[in-house]
């Protein structure tokens, strides 16, 4: 199972920050507030039927993923977009302002492996942002390129004084995809030897149905892929 990985796609992350400053209202909370602390803000670009003020990334109903009216303020997005042969679903600004944290969490399902991947695009950081997959501390600079498994435990800390902006992009996984990730120039991989063991063990806990025994499973689950 691949963790992470840094892949090449050029893209103008200068021109983006400049589309950005001209933007400074339309910023929603993020609405998962018992992951972070702090502020954690989101600008969809493209959401369930376009609508602006979505800012979930997962397909609501029957809704197709579409542009929303802040789309038509990022031409460097939407060229970088095109530069992605695959279906994009979800794509937001996040700003993790500083002195902010997201806490240890995982969203559940979405890997490369399960048919779905999450890629970062740092637009604006700085050397204090820790950004940990696992128990591995990753650098992501401003123009990179990463495919983040977020089905496995994540957190992050901007520790610094200004604003942590990703372009996080949901997209279906092909060929082309497996391609850019299998051939990336630095990846990780997870070995999945241990989850038949772990899975096991959290059945056991469960059939036990004490406060204990669930707290325990909790902690196991947030080790199995």
């Amino acid at each position: 199972m691949v963790r992470y990985a840094k892949f090449q796609l050029p893209y103008d992350a200068k021109a983006i920050q400049a589309e950005l400053i001209t933007v400074k209202k339309n910023w929603q909370p993020h609405f998962n507030t018992y992951h972070f602390e702090g502020s954690w803000t989101v600008l969809p670009l493209r959401s369930p039927n376009g609508d602006h003020k979505n800012i979930t990334p997962d397909l609501m109903g029957d809704g197709e993923y579409l542009d929303t009216e802040h789309m038509q303020n990022f031409p460097s997005v939407k060229k970088l977009l095109s530069d992605l042969q695959c279906e994009q679903m979800s794509v937001r600004f996040l700003n993790l302002q500083a002195g902010a944290i997201i806490k240890p969490h995982r969203d559940n399902e979405l890997a490369f492996e399960k048919g779905e991947a999450r890629l970062h695009f740092p637009i604006l950081t700085n050397p204090e942002v820790e950004f940990y997959i696992e128990d591995d501390r990753i650098i992501l600079a401003e123009g990179d390129c990463w495919y983040i498994n977020a089905n496995l435990p994540h957190h992050v800390s901007n520790n610094g004084t200004t604003d942590r902006i990703h372009l996080v992009v949901d997209c279906k996984v092909n060929s082309w995809l497996k391609n850019i990730i299998n051939t990336a120039a630095e990846i990780s991989f997870k070995d999945d030897t241990d989850n038949e063991q772990l899975l096991l063990l959290i059945k056991e806990l469960r059939l036990q149905n004490t406060q204990t025994s669930n707290n325990i499973a909790n902690e196991l689950e947030l080790q199995v892929k």
